[in-house]
């Protein structure tokens, strides 16, 4: 009787060969269950953040409804006259040891004022209500000095509605103090249309390199894992072809093992990201947080995912068994076969720069577009070449290498039998530092264009307090010995500023009334502002501005001219008949000072109503607290006081806001390649268990064991580090042509990479010896 299995007569199909290749995998013992338990959970770590990837959009989405929702800074748009249905609201931002605080005072002025989103009714004078987050802080003892800024009682809290995200510092604050048009602004609603702000050529290229780099070595790691346990699973097809089975029938096997440790795959990935998103609300990172129901994936995309990742699975379990010979008495897979060949390899780069080619020169922030899916295709292309050219490169290297240690020796030797495997592990890790390298050079090439200088002359101050039309009755001498009191405040100087119009100047339409600048210092502070030979209290100085923001000001007033001082309370004022022309230079804010310099025996600032205040603090930045303290003390002289720090540049908000981004994905990426370099290096040792067992047992030292499995994680890493950077440099340098930018090698940012990548090594290193010892005990020789 024939061995060979009748299909005919047992009616099995592809339906069934499938099925019988997935009941195998729960009949065939515990090592056929922890394998695909393995593969399972390699999987998984992939399709989570795939998950996450695809519900950025939607996160982003919420994030900005929710911002826009609670929108009260309508700038351009006419105010409401006061009713009923009116409401005040003061901007009171503040930060809090770098991190930033949204604040607002509001001041109903009717019965049915608007309450902002979070709130359920406005809080009454002196009553606060504040974020989740912000509570917390006020709580412990490290809030003990924004305590003192915010002493009102909490009267509740801000519903997520009315928050960013859950990590969120926010509070509202009930007055009564507040101005119209002064310190306070009038809205009858709330909310604005939510838009985002759109980006020029350049940017939308480093968004899209940004999600390539991500999102590729996720996709590599999926095959990688796709294809754990393969020696094991062809020693079992080897056992069915005994039994009869063809070799079609036995790829349909294979094929349904691989469809079921993919759909296990995508259930852990699931339930992965499920849990992670669950956990989502306790991390801020860069002041970002979002709300776990934010994070929905694209229906569109998940669906995608749910049928590529099995597609994958099913197709990299063929492509494994085109270079294993399975017959009914054992595999042949440990002779040494014909080498890899290198064309094709190298044809995958190649194609990828001649895609890119085209383009050099042709992006730049003008807005004029390119062809997105060419650069996509052409990155994706040298990436991949990365990972498939690593297999090729580790062979042609380990089978040179000879001698050594008996760990280093244990550790080639076992590259040069299947190097593949350990190749193809490393190549995810390869693959992101590839990309990394790439999008540091393009980061450090173009960030000349969105890092601009502030004008702010930093030697000269390092804070400025600024208040608009708050202080009353205030001499400019005692705030400045307030602030100059501060712990770490080495100077101070600033000026009170009010307006200065002509008797009987009419007001427009809108209520303004043309007016110059009133400034009010003594004369070492006006040296900071003015050029002047000579200055003594009493003196008054005329500076005539030459800027295009200046060309629509009323003429300086001469002498003996009466003016007015003060915008709603006036107080009238003559030019003294001393008043001198001075050269004006710009303050520390970079501000061009124009108009009327005068010192306190010229004008009495204690007789005004509604001053500005401008002071200007030189501070010792090594202590922390001192800021803090600046802020606390400028609390008390009205809500419209704002404490800013000065820098030589800034940021283009959009540039930022990509920057970070770019951070929290590679940071969740590098945490998946090292959880699936760690799974793959189990389910490696997992698989060599017996021989382990055996050379422990003839003496082999447990060190020398160790030191091998690190020099076999380490020499496919150092040779994928050497390959990343010769192809992360061409594409980088691609790049930066393509955006006009010269050749720039960013080296901190290699060492960087290069850094990140050998520490993944250590850690999966550090992390796999338990398993190892646990292998290396006797028991290790027995067999099911």
């Amino acid at each position: 009787m024939s061995g060979r299995i009748d299909r005919q007569q047992t009616g099995t199909g592809w339906i069934a060969d499938l099925a019988l290749g997935a009941r195998l995998v729960f009949t065939g013992g515990r090592n056929g269950l922890v394998r695909t338990l393995m593969a399972a959970i390699g999987v998984g770590l992939g399709v989570a953040l795939l998950l996450g990837g695809t519900s950025i959009s939607t996160m982003l989405g919420a994030r900005d409804d929710r911002t826009a929702a609670r929108d009260d800074q309508f700038i351009g748009a006419p105010e409401p006259p006061p009713g009923d249905r009116t409401l005040l609201v003061a901007n009171v931002d503040t930060e809090y040891h770098e991190r930033g605080i949204r604040g607002r005072m509001l001041q109903p002025e009717g019965t049915r004022a608007p309450v902002p989103p979070g709130l359920t009714a406005l809080p009454r004078p002196g009553e606060l209500f504040v974020s989740p987050a912000l509570g917390r802080l006020l709580a412990t003892g490290e809030g003990a000095l924004l305590g003192h800024r915010l002493a009102q009682p909490v009267a509740g809290t801000i519903g997520a509605e009315g928050l960013s995200g859950p990590g969120e510092y926010a509070f509202y604050l009930g007055t009564d103090q507040l101005e119209p048009g002064v310190t306070g602004v009038r809205i009858d609603h709330f909310g604005s249309d939510s838009t985002r702000e759109g980006l020029d050529p350049v940017l939308l290229l480093l968004v899209l390199i940004i999600f390539v780099v991500l999102l590729l070595p996720i996709a590599v790691f999926i095959a990688a894992a796709a294809r754990f346990g393969g020696e094991n699973r062809d020693r079992r097809l080897a056992a069915l072809r005994l039994v009869g089975a063809d070799g079609v029938m036995t790829r349909r096997i294979a094929a349904g093992e691989a469809l079921l440790g993919a759909v296990l795959g995508l259930a852990f990935g699931a339930l992965f990201f499920l849990i992670g998103r669950q956990l989502v609300e306790g991390i801020t990172l860069w002041d970002i947080s979002v709300y776990a129901r934010d994070i929905r994936p694209s229906p569109a995309l998940a669906a995608l995912i749910a049928l590529v990742v099995p597609g994958t699975a099913i197709v990299v379990a063929q492509l494994a068994l085109r270079r294993v010979v399975i017959e009914p008495l054992g595999v042949v897979r440990r002779s040494t076969g014909r080498r890899r060949r290198l064309w094709w390899r190298l044809a995958l780069p190649i194609g990828g720069l001649v895609l890119l080619l085209p383009l050099l020169g042709g992006i730049d922030q003008t807005g004029r577009t390119f062809n997105e899916a060419q650069v996509i295709t052409g990155v994706v292309l040298l990436l991949v070449g990365v990972a498939a050219l690593l297999p090729w490169l580790v062979e042609a290297v380990v089978r040179r290498l000879h001698g050594g240690s008996v760990s280093w020796q244990l550790a080639i030797r076992r590259l040069q039998l299947d190097s593949e495997t350990s190749a193809r592990l490393v190549s995810g890790v390869a693959v992101a530092v590839a990309g990394g390298i790439a999008l540091q050079m393009l980061f450090s090439g173009i960030q000349h264009n969105y890092v601009l200088s502030s004008g702010q002359d930093v030697d000269r101050a390092q804070v400025a307090v600024i208040g608009n039309r708050i202080v009353d009755g205030v001499d400019v001498g005692p705030l400045n010995e307030r602030l100059r009191a501060v712990p770490g405040v080495r100077h101070v100087f600033g000026t009170l500023d009010t307006d200065l119009a002509a008797v009987g100047t009419p007001r427009e339409a809108d209520g303004y009334r043309p007016s110059n600048a009133l400034r009010i210092g003594d004369c070492a502070v006006l040296r900071e502002l003015a050029t002047l030979d000579t200055c003594t209290d009493g003196d008054v100085f005329a500076l005539a501005g030459n800027g295009e923001e200046n060309a629509n000001l009323p003429p300086l007033p001469t002498a003996g001219q009466r003016v007015e001082l003060g915008d709603r309370t006036v107080t009238g004022w003559t030019v003294p008949a001393g008043i001198r022309t001075a050269t004006a230079r710009p303050d520390p804010i970079g501000r061009e000072v124009t108009g009327i310099l005068a010192t306190p025996g010229a004008v009495e600032p204690g007789r005004l109503a509604g001053l500005s205040a401008f002071i200007y603090l030189a501070v010792d930045r090594s202590q922390p607290e001192t800021l803090e303290l600046i802020r606390n003390a400028v609390t008390t002289l009205g809500p419209g006081m704002q404490v800013q720090t000065l820098d030589a540049t800034y940021r283009v908000n959009r540039f930022t806001q990509i920057r970070r981004g770019l951070f929290i994905g590679v940071l969740a990426t590098l945490l998946l390649l090292g959880a699936s370099l760690l799974v793959g290096t189990l389910e490696q040792l997992r698989e060599r268990r017996r021989m382990l067992a055996v050379l422990v047992a003839f003496g082999t030292r447990r060190s020398t064991l160790s030191w091998s499995v690190l020099w076999q994680t380490a020499v496919p890493i150092l040779l994928g580090l050497v390959l990343a950077i010769v192809i992360g440099t061409a594409l980088g340098t691609t790049l930066l042509a393509m955006v006009g930018e010269p050749l720039h090698l960013d080296w901190p940012g290699l060492a960087g990479m290069s850094g990140i990548a050998a520490a993944v090594v250590l850690l999966v290193t550090a992390f796999s010896l338990p398993a190892l010892w646990r292998l290396l005990r006797p028991n290790g020789l027995r067999t099911e």
